[in-house]
């Protein structure tokens, strides 16, 4: 729909707790996003619809893999990301990885009962947990959800698709990004840390490889109560290259 030319798009949720999760997101932190995201502009709670102002451009995955769009789209993705991590940033603590902990924990049982996990793979998974909930680690408001599919690149660079955002671990906004697009192509994760200001430390590429466990635990999962077999492939391979 459009209004005196701008734009707008009409957002429903199925689920109530992600139409409430995206709400609150919206009116608690998309403000650090200003002029890279869709601003909220009317809701309905019995429908569960948001209406948004749409953002111009294209979204960067449908970009040529090798492509200079690709990579500008990785860079900014890196810059917008790291203007709402500092805005956002609390120090080093251990509740973080402890909670983490406790969650990942409940997707590997879940994995072990649908019998998806072999002995060897379940004690993996146990041991990143352990690692998980004995780190310190800093946090951030993170989108969770952080990958070309959620950006628009055009005259400025857009991120949508909030539902999943909440404070969490600061490094784990990375792992989608790192175990499904960067080990392939290091050249994007080169851009997009050139953007973000800074890379990761050896300890928070550590802390990197068990995020990455945690991705390869829910990918089972939800690729098996899905029937999403390029989901379960992922989960798979991820939890390959753990090994």
């Amino acid at each position: 729909m459009a209004d005196g030319g701008r734009q707008f798009i009409a957002k429903q949720h199925a689920e109530r707790d992600r139409y409430a999760a995206e709400l609150h997101a919206y009116r608690t932190w998309v403000t650090h996003l200003s002029g890279h995201a869709p601003e909220l502009v009317g809701r309905d709670d019995a429908t569960r619809t948001l209406l948004l102002t749409a953002l111009a451009g294209h979204r960067a995955d449908t970009f040529a893999p090798g492509s200079p769009e690709e990579e500008l789209a990785h860079h900014e993705a890196g810059h917008v990301l790291g203007k709402l991590h500092r805005a956002t940033a609390m120090p080093l603590g251990g509740a973080v990885g402890a909670s983490l902990a406790e969650r990942f924990h409940g997707w590997i049982d879940r994995a072990a009962h649908a019998d998806l996990l072999d002995a060897a793979e379940e004690n993996l998974l146990k041991h990143h947990a352990v690692i998980l909930g004995t780190s310190q680690m800093d946090s951030a408001i993170c989108h969770l959800d952080y990958q070309p599919r959620n950006w628009l690149l055009g005259d400025t660079f857009g991120i949508f698709d909030f539902e999943h955002m909440r404070r969490d671990a600061r490094v784990r906004d990375f792992a989608r990004l790192e175990f499904r697009r960067w080990q392939a192509a290091p050249h994007l994760r080169t851009a997009f840390f050139d953007g973000y200001g800074r890379s990761l430390n050896d300890t928070e590429r550590r802390l990197l490889e068990s995020f990455g466990a945690i991705e390869a635990a829910t990918a089972l999962v939800k690729g098996h109560q899905e029937n999403d077999t390029a989901l379960s492939a992922h989960g798979r391979t991820v939890l390959s290259r753990l090994a």
